[in-house]
């Protein structure tokens, strides 16, 4: 993936600012990778809960534009499992479940290096189309 492409068409300042950088993008798999810096950590030296939160919600609407780049996402609904702590560097691999008329279902998880589950989440994102030519 070209990293000079932006966030897969999308310029986000915010994944910059974190250092998401992403990986995959179809309709199949949407794969970002966010390395460990200590900015980006909380008291006991783990990437804090909120920074993977970002990340999720990132891949996750990205999953769902993986379907029609050409749409933007805004996030609904999230819900986020953490199930063990990030002490390193933090794959999100994310689907689309449904992609319908005005809302999209998605899915995924933040893995470590090793494969080990860290988080899971489920968002719901309204799909925001692009208007049409002279549209009001």
């Amino acid at each position: 993936m070209d990293n000079n492409a932006g966030y897969f068409g999308v310029d986000i300042p915010f994944m910059a600012y974190i250092g998401l950088v992403p990986e995959a993008f179809s309709p199949e798999l949407t794969r970002t990778r966010l390395p460990y810096r200590q900015e980006i950590s909380n008291s006991r030296g783990e990437i804090h809960g909120g920074t993977l939160m970002g990340a999720l919600d990132f891949t996750l609407s990205a999953a769902a534009r993986a379907n029609d780049p050409s749409t933007g996402m805004a996030t609904i609904d999230m819900t986020t499992h953490f199930i063990a702590p990030a002490r390193g560097t933090v794959v999100f691999e994310a689907k689309c479940l449904r992609m319908g008329r005005s809302l999209a279902f998605c899915e995924g998880r933040a893995l470590d290096e090793d494969g080990q589950l860290l988080a899971t989440a489920s968002a719901t994102f309204k799909i925001m189309r692009p208007r049409a030519h002279g549209a009001s």
